[in-house]
C-alpha cells in the first residue's frame, strides 16, 4: 500500500513503497487529498456536531446541506463509514477496533471505495489481490474488505492496547507509520456518531453465532413437515418441490414471495434490506430489516429490530406454526437475538450472520424460543 502524509494541505506525488510479503502497500497519493499538514490534526472537533451532521446525512440531507469537518465527500464517505462501523460490530469487534479500522481507511482512501491505487491496491483500506486480500471484486465490496482488516487486526497480538496507530501501522506495513495518528479524532467522533444511527442502539442483531449448534425445540411436526424430506438446501436456493401453501393467508403468501426474492444476497448487519441486490451494502438485509420489509411489501408495518418484534402480533405455539409466522431464537424468550419465517412445508427463510446470505433452512434446525402472528 502506498504510504501517504494525508495531513491537509499535504499530498505526496511520489509514493514511498514498501516490500512485504502478504501485507497491503499504501494508497494512492491521489486518494488522499487534505487541507493540513501532518503535525496539524483534526483536533478539537465537535462530536456532537458531528452525530448531528451524519444522522442528517443518513436521513436524506442534500450534501450542499451537510458539512463535517474532515471530510470533503461526506455522501460517499459518510456510508462507507457505515459499512466499517457495522462490519465491526456483526464481528463483535470492539469500539476501539471500529476507530482504528475508521482511521486507516481514512489514511489509505479517505474513506472512498477507488478502483485504483498503488500497483494493484483497491478500495477503502487499498488491499491488494495479489498479496492474498481476495479477489478484485471482493475488496471492492466495503463489507468484505472492512472484515478482512478487523481478521487481520483481531490476530495482532496487544492490539487493544496499542495507540490507534500503532495498531493500524501493525495491519497496513505503512512506509509512513505515523501518517494514522492524525485521524484519530475524527475516527473517534465518527465512530459514535455511526453506531447511534443503528436500531437498537448497537445490540439489535449483533450476535455472530449460528442457530443451527442446538437441538430445535419440539415442534408437532411431523417428519415430512419438518423440512428433513427436502434433504440438504444448498445456501440461497429454493428446495426442489418446495411451493408456498396454497392455503396460506394472501398477505403471508406476499411477505414469503417478497423474501424469497432476496434469496442469495449476504447479510449486511444493520441493512434496511430496501435494496439487496444493489451495490450499496447498507442496503442489503439483517434478520430482521427482512422481516420489516418482507411485511412492508404485503402492507403490514412491523418494527426494525428483533427486541421489537418479539411484541408483534400475537404469541402462537411453536407446534401450531402458520406460513408468516415469525420464529425467534439465541437469546432467551424475553430478547432474542434472531428472526425468521415461517414458509410452510417445514421451512424457515433467514437473514443468518455476517458472511452468510438469505436463505431457506429446514425447520428441524432450530430451537424455537418464541413464535409470533402478525396477521
Amino acid at each position: 500500500m502506498k504510504a501517504l502524509a494525508a495531513g491537509i494541505g499535504v499530498v505526496f506525488l511520489s509514493p514511498i513503497l514498501l516490500a512485504g510479503t502478504g501485507m497491503m502497500l499504501a494508497s494512492s497519493a491521489q486518494a488522499v487529498q487534505s487541507n493540513a499538514t501532518l503535525s496539524d490534526c483534526l483536533t478539537d472537533l465537535d462530536a456532537g456536531e458531528i452525530a448531528d451532521q451524519v444522522a442528517k446525512l443518513l436521513d436524506g440531507a442534500s450534501a450542499k446541506d451537510v458539512h463535517i469537518e474532515g471530510l470533503d465527500l461526506p455522501t460517499e464517505q459518510v456510508p462507507n463509514a457505515q459499512t466499517i462501523v457495522a462490519a465491526g460490530l456483526s464481528l463483535d469487534v470492539p469500539t476501539k477496533g471500529q476507530i482504528i479500522a475508521l482511521a486507516t481507511a481514512m489514511q489509505e482512501s479517505r474513506l472512498r471505495n477507488l478502483n485504483y491505487g498503488d500497483r494493484d491496491s483497491l478500495g477503502l483500506f487499498q488491499q491488494r489481490p495479489s498479496q492474498g486480500w481476495g479477489s478484485a471484486e471482493q475488496i471492492r465490496d466495503p463489507t468484505y474488505a472492512s472484515e478482512q482488516f478487523y481478521k487481520h487486526l483481531l490476530k495482532v497480538n496487544g492490539w487493544q492496547q496499542m495507540a490507534v496507530t500503532q495498531a493500524a501501522q501493525a495491519v497496513q506495513k505503512s512506509g509512513l507509520p505515523d501518517a494514522y495518528a492524525q485521524w484519530d479524532d475524527l475516527a473517534t467522533a465518527l465512530q459514535a456518531a455511526v453506531a447511534k444511527t443503528f436500531p437498537g442502539g448497537g445490540d439489535a442483531d449483533a450476535t455472530d453465532a449460528d442457530h443451527g449448534t442446538e437441538p430445535s425445540t419440539p415442534t408437532g411436526c411431523t417428519p415430512g413437515q419438518d423440512g428433513s424430506g427436502f434433504g440438504r438446501i444448498p445456501e440461497g436456493s429454493v428446495p426442489k418441490g418446495y411451493t408456498i401453501p396454497k392455503d396460506a393467508d394472501p398477505k403471508a403468501r406476499k411477505a414469503i414471495a417478497w423474501a424469497m426474492q432476496q434469496l442469495g444476497t449476504l447479510y449486511q448487519w444493520g441493512g434496511s434490506c430496501t435494496n439487496a441486490h444493489g451495490p450499496d451494502p447498507m442496503g442489503r438485509c439483517d434478520c430482521s430489516s427482512l422481516m420489516q420489509q418482507a411485511y412492508a411489501h404485503a402492507g403490514i408495518h412491523l418494527t426494525r429490530t428483533t427486541y421489537t418484534q418479539v411484541s408483534e402480533g400475537k404469541a402462537v405455539s411453536p407446534s401450531k406454526l402458520q406460513p408468516g409466522d415469525l420464529i425467534f431464537s439465541r437469546g432467551s424468550a424475553a430478547r432474542p437475538e434472531h428472526v425468521s419465517m415461517y414458509m410452510g412445508e417445514g421451512l424457515v427463510i433467514e437473514a443468518p450472520r455476517t458472511t452468510k446470505p438469505v436463505r431457506i433452512t429446514p425447520l428441524k434446525d432450530w430451537k424455537i424460543l418464541a413464535a409470533r402472528r402478525v396477521l
